[in-house]
């Protein structure tokens, strides 16, 4: 039996909130790993969290510990939290102060966000530092034609008061720009929030490419940059249900796990 099917059948052991906490603990585990694999670290800052069902209605999310290295996470060490920031379980690991701001401030208000990451990658906090933000230059950037929230810099996010600006700007989008601080994205699913970032990040990556050319830039008329996104929306399938359930999506996400499957299955201990 593969280590993928031997997870599976675990998770199918346990009651329906404990199989979609393992399911989530697996996916976030992934997306920790795929982070590293891919250079989109701070050392043991930054974060990603995932909502999971607590007793009695009550909403928790797991988020890494503070103080792992990225590819130091796994299934088992994610620390559950509830929205005071507590921890629901015992654990050896602190959660980040400023993690908790971000995530806790998004996990509040928007229900159908599951997954919420937060990166200071180079690509993204040097065109976080840009006045114009992300420029439509390229067929990847256009994904977030008019669909990318911006959010002032307020300092190191340790002040709880901050949470309201965050939710009033992100609003109901899914992906932020924090102004001189990093990239910040709200999934539907795991899969759908690492998406978001991988392609985000690459749009800043192709952006800071374009600028060191000191060349005359091509931008799209403003309609056609619309378009593709649309194309975007419709070919990732929508509404928000059909574009969880894409076969897109799903083949995406499958091949990255094969990758981290094939390198290194620890994530899922």
């Amino acid at each position: 039996m593969t280590t993928s099917a031997m997870n599976e059948d675990l998770i199918s052991r346990h009651s329906e909130p404990e199989r979609v906490e393992a399911h989530h603990r697996f996916q976030l585990a992934a997306f920790f790993r795929l982070l590293a694999m891919f250079g989109m670290t701070d050392h043991i800052y930054t974060h990603v969290s995932a909502a999971v069902p607590g007793a009695g209605g009550q909403r928790h999310f797991l988020i890494n510990p503070y103080g792992l290295r990225f590819e130091e996470v796994t299934a088992s060490n994610l620390v559950k939290i509830d929205m005071d920031g507590n921890p629901v379980e015992a654990t050896e690991y602190p959660v980040n102060p400023a993690g908790f701001t971000i995530h806790s401030a998004i996990h509040a208000v928007r229900h159908d966000a599951i997954c919420v990451a937060h990166t200071h990658t180079r690509a993204g906090m040097a065109v976080a530092a840009l006045k114009d933000g992300l420029l439509p230059i390229s067929q990847i950037s256009l994904q977030f034609h008019d669909r990318l929230a911006y959010h002032d810099y307020e300092g190191i996010a340790l002040d709880l008061s901050e949470r309201e600006r965050l939710q009033r700007d992100l609003g109901d989008r899914d992906a932020m720009m924090l102004a001189n601080h990093g990239l910040l994205t709200a999934g539907r699913s795991i899969p759908h929030a690492f998406s978001l970032m991988y392609y985000l990040n690459k749009a800043c990556e192709i952006q800071i490419s374009a600028l060191s050319m000191a060349r005359d830039l091509v931008l799209p008329p403003a309609d056609v940059c619309e378009h593709t996104a649309r194309q975007y929306e419709a070919g990732l399938g929508t509404p928000v249900d059909a574009f969880i359930e894409s076969d897109g999506l799903e083949m995406e996400w499958q091949a990255f796990v094969r990758l981290l499957d094939r390198q290194d299955p620890s994530y899922r201990n």
